[in-house]
């Protein structure tokens, strides 16, 4: 895609496209227009707020996608479990390394290791072709809300 002078346009950046969360350990995970994330506790209302490290889940919807086809099903941004799903991208999996999400700073703590559940909630072999795909574990650096439409920014 280029602009009116045939110069390439830069991509847009990712935005939000589902929030989910789960009140409790395998309990149903719920969609939601926007969240709330404290810093250091995590995203209000999620089974993981309040937990040293592992405060927001993030995936790519692409990446999902791209999981999909090779498992030869459909897998659901809410299958996975995780907390946010962006429109598409790379999603940053050094520790240390920091994305904004609307107002909130993140910091890598993990990747996101996709566990045997995802087989039984999934289909069999989602685990497999979900390494990799799975999403980035965070630290919720600072506080406010997050809403779908927010843009996902890469931070130095």
């Amino acid at each position: 895609m280029a602009d009116h002078d045939g110069v390439p346009s830069s991509p847009q950046p990712p935005t939000v496209v589902a929030l989910t969360i789960a009140p409790g350990s395998r309990l149903p995970t719920k969609d939601v227009a926007g969240v709330e994330v404290e810093a250091g506790r995590g995203i209000v209302g999620d089974r993981y707020h309040g937990t040293k490290h592992r405060h927001v889940t993030v995936q790519s919807l692409e990446g999902l996608r791209a999981a999909a086809e090779d498992l030869g099903a459909p897998i659901e941004h809410s299958g996975t479990r995780r907390n946010i799903t962006v429109s598409h991208g790379e999603i940053p999996s050094r520790p240390g390394e920091r994305i904004r999400i609307g107002h909130v700073e993140l910091e890598v703590v993990r990747i996101a290791a996709p566990c045997r559940l995802l087989d039984d909630w999934i289909s069999d072999g989602a685990r497999i072709v979900l390494r990799g795909r799975a999403g980035t574990v965070f630290r919720a650096l600072t506080s406010g809300p997050i809403e779908i439409g927010d843009r996902m920014e890469l931070r130095p």
